[in-house]
């Protein structure tokens, strides 16, 4: 258990990190944009690539923070209805569909990003599966710390 929560550790400091990052750059780039739209009549045309995938990572990263900190959308009002026994199938119910969905998405993405591998986005250039790569680690993210949760609320019933 300790060494999945060590290595969620460092997974949930790099997703911080990286999506963190890339809010600071997509808000810099937005506000260029403008300026340069706005002042000096010449918007540069590579600024919505950019922040399209800035913005993908931060949502996709951002996802994936807030199933590490239990924060995801749940149906607390319907589970709280149920026995302490049914709570706990339905917290585990839920992090077996959220495993199961991650793992569809990574699939999904893989499958995407090996089809676009070789065309550019256009105007930066850029291989198109970048857009592909940005949910596959998200969705690996997901996975780990749904089994992090799964493995904390067993160890919970053994001590």
């Amino acid at each position: 258990m300790s060494f999945m929560k060590r290595l969620n550790d460092w997974v949930a400091r790099g997703l911080t990190f990286l999506s963190s990052g890339c809010l600071v750059v997509l808000c810099a780039l937005v506000l260029y944009s403008v300026v340069m739209r706005y002042v000096f009549d010449d918007a540069p045309d590579y600024v919505e690539p950019i922040a399209l995938l800035l913005v993908i990572a931060i949502a996709f990263f951002g996802a994936a923070l807030k199933v590490r900190d239990g924060g995801h959308i749940g149906l607390d009002s319907l589970i709280n209805k149920f026995p302490p026994s049914g709570r706990k199938a339905a917290v585990v119910f839920q992090y077996l569909c959220m495993i199961a969905f991650s793992i569809a998405i990574v699939a999904g993405c893989h499958e995407m990003a090996f089809t676009t591998s070789d065309d550019p986005i256009p105007i930066i250039g850029v291989p198109e599966a970048t857009r592909y790569y940005l949910p596959m680690i998200a969705g690996v993210s997901i996975v780990l710390f749904s089994l992090e949760h799964l493995l904390k609320l067993f160890a919970r019933k053994r001590t």
